[in-house]
């Protein structure tokens, strides 16, 4: 695992852009280059001035420009502490901890599948990124309730072919993403399927990914408090015993996660996307 030095700064906001009602991208810029940051890493961010919101607030890196000394978060605002950062301007100061986390792993083929449902997809863009820098293009599926939903797929499309699923059929295909057409195969061609989203969603893309033998890893969005592994509260329960997300995660080879191994004689009989667990909570 590659070691990262972690920083605690205050960053400037040098951009802010709201896509829609409930989520925007925040780019963060630097004074000084930045630390090696990597695609699965994430941010802890202090929300200052806002009296109800007492922890930090984890974010995936979305994109980074270590030429320019920025990046950028994708933010869903959910409650107090994301409304208060969604209010910020340009030339505002921001106290962050970063980067943290483990990353997803180079695939040992070039061909691979990124699936992201809803705001998971926030730290499929710095992937496809340093697969393109890989010489890898990579395909991005991307599943949403509506296409009033969808954003950022102009920037997707940089690097690498996308396809869309949304549930009323008003864009792509219709259906669950896990409905789409290029996971329902006889046979998957691909070496590696990169997965974030709702839980039930990456727990049905990681059993189609076992049905056809296929490394999945995942990137897991369980709370997160403290975000450098003393709090505890962010626990998953893999083979190796409880783990932190925030540690030893957030990604994970689904292989290592308990509700893989739990699953695995389940997906050999079919059935994947009729089961509960792939709907999109």
């Amino acid at each position: 695992m590659t070691t990262i030095q972690k920083s605690v700064k205050y960053l400037k906001v040098s951009d802010i852009r709201h896509l829609n009602k409930r989520h925007f991208i925040l780019e963060l810029s630097s004074d000084e280059p930045l630390p090696m940051m990597l695609p699965g890493n994430f941010v802890q961010v202090l929300v200052e001035g806002s009296p109800a919101t007492f922890l930090r607030r984890p974010f995936s890196i979305h994109s980074a420009d270590h030429g320019r000394k920025t990046f950028r978060l994708l933010v869903q605002i959910k409650g107090e502490g994301t409304r208060h950062l969604s209010l910020l301007k340009s030339g505002d100061d921001l106290n962050v901890i970063f980067p943290l986390g483990n990353c997803f792993s180079l695939p040992r083929g070039k061909d691979v599948l990124l699936v992201g449902g809803g705001c998971g997809v926030a730290p499929l863009l710095f992937l496809a990124q340093f697969l393109k820098q890989n010489r890898i293009r990579p395909v991005i599926l991307t599943g949403w309730r509506s296409k009033s939903d969808i954003f950022e797929q102009e920037e997707y499309k940089k690097y690498g072919e996308v396809l869309v699923t949304t549930e009323d059929g008003s864009e792509g295909e219709k259906g669950l993403v896990t409905d789409h057409s290029i996971l329902q195969k006889e046979k998957l061609a691909f070496d590696r399927i990169y997965c974030c989203g709702p839980d039930p969603m990456m727990k049905a893309v990681s059993k189609i990914a076992a049905m056809h033998g296929i490394d999945c890893e995942v990137s897991l969005e369980n709370t997160m408090a403290c975000g450098f592994g003393v709090c505890l509260c962010c626990i998953t329960s893999t083979v190796r015993g409880n783990e932190r997300v925030c540690v030893e995660g957030p990604v994970f080879n689904t292989k290592d996660l308990t509700w893989e191994v739990m699953h695995l004689s389940e997906c050999k009989t079919g059935g994947v996307t009729k089961d509960p667990c792939c709907e999109i909570k």
